[in-house]
């Protein structure tokens, strides 16, 4: 029998409230010691400047490491690439996962930052804490202030977050080649501080041309390619810092074999037509999903997959060598970190962490009846403020940098989105997004288009009333999660004034 008008509304309430009930239910009899506290959570977080200066130092120092992370036994133990679809192990190597690291001081005494990609599809802050842990306790880099790890979003790299197993609610995250992960990377990063020289900084921006697509109404994205250089004085060290906001899933949803994807193929173009050069990759605002421009033909299997990522690639590390007008960047680095707490409204998230799925730090209040997961924002400024960096834990939608929101009667759920946009806050020149950046929360979504099937909300996606999908909204952790990170970062410029 088919339910009509209020008979439905009631039934849906009910499946909904059974759900969350459940969910409520494990929560709130689990043990403690499947939760954590901010102290614990928080230890290895380096908060960086307190106040920001505007003393500079004579001159930039810095250096680049590097460690490759992809395992030996690819062949003989079950590695689940991440990405895609779950149950799908490799079966090769196409090109390696790597750590690179760089390390930043401007000789002003304050101490060393630290900016370091994984090619990954994301990591947690749990394991970047781990990764700090191992670097700080090393104490083989003095006076260091920050340390940010990003991943990459590669989509063809071993899974790092769990979610991507044999089956649903089965970890696909392989323990043993995250602890590989996590002591080489800490390698790199402090290779990065022993191979380190002095020098100069510079930094160029090209907006690109028929390179990106929005696959999410509105159709925006930042379509700035950004390039830090550093120069040591006596040519041997050439270090760059690629910012360019674009999923990294090109290979497609049928590849076996373990791949950075295009970001490689950049890097590798890049070290090739530059003396003495080392490059990594920080993604940016990819949320939406802001991909390459042909991926439709990648969804469909209508194109040579492979080609297709090695060409986008070697496009971009083009456009990177063909950025010859720079400006120089005075000897300046600020930075500063804050924890936040985010209230997890998806239920499926919280018992894929309490069924050992992943990873997250995360605590619980009884008294609301909410799980919460502990994360962080940051601000990083370059120079006489010539360049600032939005540290941000996920996969940020692009309108909550640039303000280009769906109107009330565009949005899905019919309402106007009111935010102080990352781009108008602080005062840097140039501005961009360094996306899944010490933690991984999915996507980060405007409240206004924050729209939930009513009945399997987070579990089915929901399709609003121009009958558009709302796939983002299953892997994200809530509609409240993009206003407490940019009041987060709000409150962090402020403070530093």
């Amino acid at each position: 029998m088919e339910l009509k008008g209020d008979e439905r509304m009631n039934t849906d309430k009910i499946v909904r409230s059974s759900l969350l009930g459940l969910s409520k239910t494990i929560i709130f009899s689990m043990p403690e010691k499947n939760f954590t506290t901010s102290e614990k959570a928080n230890k290895y977080m380096l908060k960086g400047d307190n106040k920001f200066s505007t003393q500079k130092g004579e001159h930039f120092t810095c250096g680049f490491g590097k460690a490759v992370l992809t395992p030996d036994d690819v062949k003989t133990r079950k590695y689940y690439i991440a990405g895609y679809d779950s149950n799908n192990p490799a079966q090769g190597v196409l090109d390696d996962m790597y750590a690179r690291a760089v390390y930043i001081d401007d000789n002003t005494g304050r101490g060393g930052v630290i900016m370091c990609s994984v090619d990954a599809v994301g990591i947690s802050r749990k394991d970047i804490n781990r990764i700090r842990k191992l670097v700080i306790e090393s104490k083989k880099i003095p006076s260091l202030k920050s340390i940010n790890i990003c991943a990459t979003h590669s989509h063809s790299a071993i899974d790092t977050q769990g979610l991507w197993g044999e089956k649903l609610f089965k970890c696909g995250r392989d323990e043993e080649f995250m602890k590989h992960l996590r002591k080489l990377t800490a390698k790199a990063i402090i290779e990065a501080y022993e191979n380190r020289a002095d020098g100069k900084m510079f930094y160029s921006v090209k907006k690109t041309e028929d390179l990106q697509f929005d696959c999410r109404t509105p159709d925006t994205f930042d379509s700035n390619f950004t390039k830090i250089r550093f120069e040591s004085f006596d040519g041997t060290k050439n270090i760059h810092i690629i910012n360019f906001a674009s999923h990294a899933e090109l290979l497609g949803s049928c590849t076996k074999n373990i791949s950075a994807d295009f970001p490689a193929y950049m890097i590798k173009e890049i070290e090739r037509n530059n003396d003495n050069c080392d490059a990594l990759f920080i993604n940016g605002a990819i949320g939406g999903m802001i991909s390459a421009k042909e991926i439709k033909k990648v969804y469909r299997e209508t194109i040579d997959c492979e080609a297709y990522t090695k060409e986008f690639g070697k496009t971009l590390g083009e456009l990177s060598n063909s950025l010859t007008d720079e400006t120089e960047i005075a000897p300046l680095i600020n930075v500063k970190s804050s924890p936040v707490s985010i209230s997890a409204a998806n239920y499926v998230l919280i018992l894929a962490r309490l069924l050992g799925v992943l990873n997250n730090d995360i605590s619980r209040d009884r008294k609301k009846g909410v799980a919460s997961i502990y994360s962080e924002v940051g601000y990083l400024e370059l120079g006489e403020k010539e360049i600032g960096m939005f540290l941000i834990p996920g996969e940020l939608f692009p309108e909550l940098f640039n303000g280009e929101f769906l109107s009330d009667k565009e949005s899905g759920n019919e309402t106007k989105a009111r935010y102080n946009i990352l781009s108008e806050q602080g005062n840097a020149k140039h501005k961009f997004v360094v996306g899944l950046c010490n933690d991984e929360l999915g996507y980060i979504i405007p409240d206004n288009d924050f729209f939930l099937d009513s009945k399997m909300p987070y579990i089915e996606k929901g399709k609003d009333r121009f009958d558009r999908d709302h796939y983002e909204e299953t892997n994200s952790t809530g509609p409240e999660t993009a206003r407490t990170l940019l009041e987060a970062i709000e409150k962090i410029i402020k403070s530093t004034e």
